[in-house]
């Protein structure tokens, strides 16, 4: 193998006569692929920024209400409320986003604390957006993930 292929991982049978796979050469082991030198972006959701393992040592709490995080985020990009050049609404993938929030913290309420109310008056924000957004607003009750947090 050339040391500038940009390929390192051949399918060439003879190459893994050794026993081990050439395939599935993870790029951060791969000295100068692409991707090794672009930095991450700093989001501020350190908890998601673990390795798995680490995950183990940090309360269940904190990792669901990363995971919301992440996912009001993503909404209130979904529904042009980040602030953004241009806003880009996607309302289908908005409701999905937000259903899947209010399913997560229907299942986590009691747990989260006061972090929880937090949450949920985020869900409630975005849940109002949403229907603020819409040419057509669900009747009451039915918008995203409404009828799962009560």
């Amino acid at each position: 193998m050339a040391e500038n292929d940009p390929n390192p991982a051949s399918t060439d049978p003879a190459d893994s006569q050794n026993g081990e796979s050439p395939i599935g050469i993870p790029a951060r082991e791969v000295a100068g692929h692409p991707t090794s030198a672009i930095p991450l972006p700093e989001h501020g959701l350190a908890t998601l920024d673990r390795p798995m393992s680490e995950l183990v040592s940090v309360p269940a709490a904190d990792v669901i209400s990363g995971a919301a995080t992440v996912l009001i985020r993503a909404s209130a990009e979904r529904l042009g409320l980040e602030p953004a050049e241009e806003p880009d609404l996607d309302l289908d993938q908005a409701r999905v986003l937000i259903t899947a929030l209010a399913g997560l913290l229907a299942a986590s309420r009691d747990q989260l604390g006061e972090a929880g109310e937090a949450l949920i008056a985020g869900l409630r924000t975005l849940q109002n957006a949403f229907r603020e957004a819409s040419a057509r607003p669900d009747a009451a009750g039915e918008g995203p993930g409404e009828n799962l947090l009560s």
